[in-house]
């Protein structure tokens, strides 16, 4: 009988179990590579991360519609700052008394100007006038309880010049002092606007000025959202209360109550 010969292995140097081939080697390799950067990685991103946040530490950020971002934070569903309360009140009654007998349009992607032809009101006395397009859009920051915008808008019907829509009389509203917002109660509160209310006639080449001082209370409400296809009539109405606030009441400045 012949012996076979068995075939010697080669040496190993400090090796420990079978030996690995080559493209299994490879594949090991690269893997522990892949594994230790992303590990690396993870902790740049963590240095990264805790950086930021000591500059951002408390910060909320929110994204405006028009894109924009900016620096918020978290308030309760009737909490409203003394800022927006006093912006939102400035910008209704510029809109609501302003008037120049001009309108803001978009007509094949442009925006124009052209003259306002007004809204048609029903007044208190069942007459017909006219009141600005923009006047009656703001009009929606005020509240619909007990009629109040309606009847509203009606009293301003009567009081608007009708050379307002031919050019002839331009009318605006000028703010002197908004006071800080005296909180009735939650949700609710009370502001002082002093204004002039000033008119300028073109065949007289003068303008007038008469004192517009009022006391306004707002009530903070939910911002009303945008239906998924929004008509112009749903924007004109989200414009006038995106700041979550609504006008209740609007009464004359009584200056020798306020200072007892």
């Amino acid at each position: 009988m012949v012996k076979s010969k068995t075939k010697s292995q080669p040496l190993r140097l400090l090796s420990y179990g079978q030996s690995t081939s080559t493209p299994v080697a490879i594949a090991t390799g690269v893997g522990a590579g892949a594994g230790i950067l992303s590990l690396l990685l993870q902790f740049i991103v963590f240095g990264i991360s805790s950086g930021t946040n000591r500059y951002v530490k408390g910060m909320t950020v929110v994204q405006l519609q028009d894109g924009s971002i900016s620096p918020g934070r978290f308030v309760g569903p009737y909490e409203r700052d003394d800022e927006t309360i006093k912006r939102f009140i400035s910008d209704s009654m510029i809109k609501m008394f302003g008037w120049n007998g001009i309108i803001e349009a978009t007509e094949n992607g442009e925006n124009i100007t052209k003259q306002d032809k007004g809204i048609d009101i029903q007044t208190k006395r069942n007459n017909r006038k006219k009141i600005p397009t923009r006047a009656w859009e703001a009009a929606f920051a005020l509240s619909e309880n007990q009629d109040f915008r309606a009847n509203f808008i009606k009293k301003l019907a009567e009081i608007v010049p009708s050379g307002v829509f031919n050019g002839e009389v331009q009318v605006s509203l000028v703010t002197r002092h908004i006071s800080e917002p005296r909180k009735i109660k939650d949700g609710r509160w009370e502001v002082d606007y002093i204004g002039t209310l000033v008119s300028f006639n073109r065949s007289e080449n003068q303008g007038k000025g008469i004192a517009f001082n009022k006391t306004i209370t707002v009530e903070a409400i939910d911002t009303p959202k945008l239906p998924a296809k929004p008509t112009e009539f749903d924007k004109k109405i989200h414009l006038a209360r995106r700041s979550g606030l609504e006008i209740t009441q609007i009464v004359d400045y009584n200056l020798g109550k306020k200072e007892k």
